[in-house]
């Protein structure tokens, strides 16, 4: 292997849609850095045997639903 061409891959804590959290090697970012997931396997529908879950993140879902009530007569 070619000397100072590859990233540094070090310890990262992820923290799943769930709150659950973990460590692994990765290379994202520096050291102990966080990588919050925002779809994870206990969310994704490939993985959840179709089952759509809605999270909402950050508000959008609420903002949508807001933004479009009354027009379904829902």
């Amino acid at each position: 292997m070619k000397k100072d061409i590859h990233p540094d891959y070090h310890q990262v804590k992820v923290i799943m849609t769930d709150g659950t959290e973990f460590m692994t090697k990765s290379t994202f970012g520096e050291e102990g850095e966080t990588i919050r997931l925002d779809i994870d396997p206990t969310t994704h529908p490939a993985w959840t045997g179709g089952e759509t879950r809605l999270l909402d993140r950050g508000g959008r879902v609420s903002r949508f639903k807001s933004k479009y009530k009354g027009l379904l007569g829902s």
